[in-house]
């Protein structure tokens, strides 16, 4: 009876570990075939094993783990670059993104998995465990090591979000609005002839904003297509003094799921 008792506990615990696992990393059971790294078998291995960011050349530029190479997933040529990393010197790869709720870093071990490239796996807690749990190997903008406050937690992100409405209403003689999607995400204006619009690889028209906002000591307002973006734009307003500024939440998108509930509530009433 005893045994029967025992083995229930273990098998209860491991249901338990299992879905623990599973919320943690949503995605590694849609990527079986994507081997993990933890975060402390990847520091154990640092010079041993190349360590490849798969994100935007921005995100890299802003936070990446210290001596990885920037290869973005997003890249035509990404998959014949990894062929050519993989057989630069025969050490083993490792992707990472932003963490666990991205899927890119599983995408690029899938691809060049498939392009028949060995020896890969998946650190996939992402850029933000790594900085928090290894700063002395983290770099931000040319910054190494770092320290554990100029990493921007979700409460200092939430404070600086305003709703389409209160975004809207913020637009006018006193405030500097800059949309910063990509030319490939934009559509309309969402505040014609009160905006101006700079992608985020365009610095000079970023900073011509950021000057204009702060000799007019105007408020800065950014929005993007989907909210992910100002993330990241966030560290860099920071890091020029920037104030006084805030972001859409969710974005453009935001903005046209608050008009369109609008319109729906509005043929409701009539």
């Amino acid at each position: 009876m005893k045994q029967v008792k025992a083995f229930l506990l273990l098998w209860v615990l491991g249901l338990a570990s299992l879905h623990a696992a599973e919320t943690d990393f949503p995605y590694r059971a849609r990527y079986p075939d994507a081997p993990t790294l933890s975060t402390t078998e990847l520091k154990a291995r640092l010079g041993a094993i190349v360590v490849v960011d798969v994100r935007s050349r921005y995100e890299y530029e802003t936070l990446h783990i210290k001596d990885a190479v920037n290869l973005p997933s997003s890249d035509k040529d990404f998959t014949d670059r990894v062929k050519a990393l993989a057989g630069k010197d025969g050490k083993a790869i490792t992707f990472y993104c932003n963490g666990r709720t991205c899927h890119k870093s599983y995408d690029a071990a899938i691809l060049a998995l498939r392009a028949r490239v060995a020896n890969v796996s998946v650190y996939d807690a992402g850029i933000f465990e790594w900085a928090k749990t290894y700063p002395e190997h983290t770099v931000l903008f040319d910054k190494s090591p770092i320290e554990a406050s100029d990493l921007i937690d979700h409460e200092r992100f939430r404070a600086r979000l305003l709703d389409a409405k209160e975004f809207a209403n913020r637009v006018g003689p006193r405030s500097v609005v800059l949309d910063i999607r990509d030319r490939a995400q934009r559509d309309n204006m969402l505040f014609p002839f009160k905006e101006q619009r700079a992608q985020l690889d365009e610095k000079a028209k970023i900073d011509a904003a950021l000057a204009q906002a702060k000799r007019e000591g105007k408020t800065l307002l950014v929005y993007d297509a989907t909210g992910k973006q100002v993330q990241w734009f966030q560290y860099y307003l920071e890091n020029q003094g920037i104030k006084d500024y805030y972001f859409m939440k969710d974005g453009a998108q935001g903005y046209y799921d608050a008009t369109l509930g609008k319109v729906i509530l509005g043929k409701a009433a009539n």
